[in-house]
């Protein structure tokens, strides 16, 4: 762990030991904490994407203006990347490096870093959620991959980036949309609050028709709630979710039950413990040493 942690400099570092990812200013750090001897000229030709990037569509316009700043300036801030079996994987500057081979450039500033695909996945998620550049598809898939990947449940996915639970299933519930809206969705053709109704109901020609209506006559989220919350309409069912129900909760429910004398339910944020009568109340209440002032 230690080596790991060296090869990732303390930039990363921080990044990784946080309970919710901060992508912000990290490469700076990094670029800052490395020697000018360390930053390297590495041929484009050797580098490819991040696998995990989960960003598929690139403003063409943007990176021609890019590029040509890039002509004129260089590039101000090297790239990051990890060593692989063919040249180099990237971990970030994936927009430095498509504007610097528009440009013309044969090679680019890099400072290599090693990391697990974990965290390159992580990465390259976290700094296109934070810089706002992915559409709420891209975002879905790239949230699906993490939890398919690491077997991360949606609530600790939605702990570690910094979301509410409910913005996370509701993100991946857009993967059920038919592929027509889908794609009406990356296209900004319907908002993130048009396609999160949409996703609830059940029959895609429906889903398909809505859609159509939203683009057609440009119906608001609320016009589009009104519509889909008609009888005619078919909903997915809700699935109940089951309490989270761990191991060390059982554990502590053992513990409590020998010190108690009877039985402990710890639930989701609460302990239940029953009793039969006052005086077996005021029997748990002794054990837990708590006593009414006066008595």
């Amino acid at each position: 762990m230690e080596t790991k942690r060296k090869a990732l400099g303390k930039g990363l570092e921080q990044l990784f030991s946080n309970e919710v990812i901060d992508f912000d200013n990290f490469e700076k750090k990094i670029v800052n904490e490395t020697k000018d001897g360390d930053i390297v000229e590495i041929p484009l030709a050797d580098i490819r994407s991040n696998p995990y990037q989960p960003r598929k569509e690139f403003d063409e316009e943007g990176l021609k203006e890019f590029a040509e700043s890039i002509k004129e300036h260089g590039v101000i801030q090297p790239i990051i990347v990890k060593k692989s079996i063919k040249g180099y994987e990237l971990i970030a500057g994936e927009r430095r490096t498509r504007a610097s081979k528009m440009a013309g450039k044969t090679t680019i500033p890099a400072i290599v870093r090693d990391m697990t695909d974990q965290e390159m996945m992580e990465i390259a998620l976290i700094e296109n959620i934070q810089r706002e550049d992915l559409n709420p598809i891209e975002e879905a898939n790239a949230f699906a991959q993490i939890i398919e990947t690491t077997k991360m449940t949606q609530e600790e996915v939605a702990k570690r980036f910094g979301k509410s639970r409910s913005y996370i299933t509701n993100l991946l519930g857009l993967l059920n949309l038919p592929e027509p809206v889908k794609k009406e969705v990356q296209e900004g053709k319907i908002t993130m609050g048009h396609a999160r109704v949409l996703s609830k109901l059940s029959d895609d020609e429906q889903i398909k028709k809505i859609s159509n209506q939203i683009i057609e006559d440009g119906l608001s989220v609320r016009e589009t709630e009104k519509i889909t919350s008609s009888v005619d309409v078919p909903k997915k069912k809700q699935i109940k979710r089951e309490p989270v129900y761990s191991a060390k909760h059982s554990i502590y429910e053992g513990i409590m039950r020998e010190k108690i004398g009877t039985k402990v339910k710890i639930g989701t944020k609460k302990i239940e413990i029953p009793f039969d009568s006052d005086s077996d109340l005021d029997r748990i209440l002794e054990i837990l040493g708590i006593s009414l002032d006066g008595e």
